[in-house]
């Protein structure tokens, strides 16, 4: 059975401090490879002198925050443009607490395949996959108060520990690393497994995680330095060019947009724009909501690799149909279910590193669904809150037309004839008890009480009543 992982991009399934998020895209490799390294050994006595002279610029790279396929593309981008530029040495400045599994690998892959010496340059934090790309470099170096380590899987916003077949794929990614740099394996994987037992190091029962001075004193780091400026000057680089490499503005909004609670915000906008559009057909303000949630939640993750093409093909789908039930189809049947079924459905397989048609375990399916589930929840609560109070709210009307048609601001359902009460006119018919009468020149549809008039007798208007015009014979008095 093929290991496939699975991580969702939402909070459920963030990295949260002390542990690694679990997901899927880059999990057919094997635990146990053991990646090509280019770059010089180490020198007996010498940890931070490599065999041969640096010549060139040296390239300084942040790699902080979440650790997420965003940034993945980010070092790849940096270490292509390194080896373009000839440079000398990559300096990877670190401060994280981690984060997706398929992400550290990635990177863990790009450092160890490049052909240009590198150096982790650990800045207070490299935790869970933080201590994974670190262990990728060439050498370690760590500021003093900083630490490294604590890489159990974890799922979930609770922190909890994920199955053992992840830690196992985790231990030997740690394991692997650490061979391939010649640092002690043993060290490696205790910071994943807190059952094992490193004599000296690690006992049961804790996840192994080391100081500053822990450790360069059991050669996992190869020097303790304040600075990047002190680094170069130990190195005897002071004078070397220094590119500080930049995130591009791209780059940012990509991590910006798949960040957690984005994401959420994103599908609420998608989802309730969908059903506010069905409460109110056409192409007005909820269907703009909409449309903007869905470009800026499937574009992100389709550019990161996290949305497959099929994926958003489904959601699409599953709008025109909600569409043909809105606009073609009278009332609310076949087509918008299955509408709402491909559009939900969709949203769900999204969160799910699937590669392919191939997904995950049924447990981390199952933790989408939860996921999903959440925020349909809050999707209810938003609905009845705004479908309540929305409408009643003055700006809300300035961007959706909310007319007031009463009577009480000019608006009635006929037209009225309030101006003739206490006015004469002559029936042009009989009034049996409804007919036509003659006043000022306009023939008006009236009604008596009930008696019969008849024509040419001269009436009055008594009552207006909408366009209902009641009126009374006018009876003369004779004279003596």
């Amino acid at each position: 059975m093929k290991n496939y992982l699975a991580l969702f991009c939402l909070a459920l399934f963030m990295m949260t401090t002390g542990g690694t998020a679990v997901s899927a895209q880059d999990q057919s490799a094997q635990a146990t490879e053991t990646d090509s390294n280019a770059t010089p050994a180490r020198l007996p006595g010498s940890p931070l002198t490599f065999e041969t002279s640096i010549t060139g610029s040296v390239f300084v790279v942040p790699i902080n925050g979440m650790i997420d396929n965003a940034l993945a593309r980010y070092i790849a981008r940096a270490v292509k443009d390194a080896e373009l530029a000839e440079a000398g040495l990559i300096i990877f400045h670190i401060d994280t607490f981690g984060g997706l599994v398929d992400a550290a690998d990635a990177i863990r892959k790009t450092i160890l395949n490049a052909s240009v010496p590198t150096i982790a340059f650990i800045d207070k934090n490299a935790a869970s996959a933080g201590a994974l790309i670190s262990y990728a470099a060439d050498r370690i170096v760590m500021v003093p108060g900083a630490s490294i380590g604590a890489a159990t899987v974890v799922e979930g916003t609770g922190g909890e520990a994920a199955p053992d077949k992840y830690q196992s794929y985790m231990r030997g990614l740690m394991r692997a690393t650490a061979e391939a740099n010649g640092r002690d394996p043993k060290i490696a994987e205790a910071m994943v497994d807190e059952n094992l037992v490193v004599e000296g190091v690690s006992e049961a029962g804790q996840v192994l995680t080391l100081s500053t001075k822990e450790a360069v004193r059991l050669g996992v780091a190869d020097a303790e330095i304040e600075t990047i400026d002190a680094l170069l000057a130990r190195l005897n680089l002071s004078d070397a060019t220094q590119v500080d490499h930049e995130v591009r503005g791209i780059e940012k909004a990509l991590r910006f947009f798949g960040s957690p609670i984005v994401q959420s915000i994103l599908m609420l906008m998608m989802m309730g724009g969908l059903y506010f559009e069905l409460q109110t057909p056409g192409v007005g303000f909820p269907g703009i909501i909409a449309a903007i949630g869905a470009a800026v939640f499937f574009g992100p993750h389709y550019m990161m690799g996290l949305a497959e093409s099929w994926e958003i093909i489904v959601f699409v789908l599953g709008v025109i149909l909600l569409g043909l039930e809105i606009f073609v189809i009278p009332g609310f049947g076949v087509a918008g279910i299955s509408g709402l079924i491909l559009v939900v459905g969709a949203l769900g397989m999204s969160l799910i590193g699937n590669i392919g048609f191939s997904f995950p375990s049924g447990a981390a399916v199952g933790q989408a669904t939860t996921t999903l589930a959440a925020t349909l929840v809050l999707l209810i609560i938003s609905m009845f809150t705004l479908g309540r109070y929305l409408p009643k709210s003055e700006r809300f009307n300035r961007l959706v037309l909310q007319p007031n048609l009463g009577s009480d601001t000019g608006f009635t359902s006929a037209e009225s004839h309030l101006e003739y009460i206490g006015n004469t006119g002559t029936a042009v018919t009989s009034l049996r008890p409804s007919g036509v009468v003659e006043i000022d020149g306009k023939r008006i549809d009236v009604v008596t009480a009930g008696e019969y008039i008849e024509r040419g007798k001269t009436v009055e208007v008594v009552t207006v009543k909408g366009a209902v015009v009641r009126v009374k014979e006018l009876k003369t008095i004779a004279s003596a």
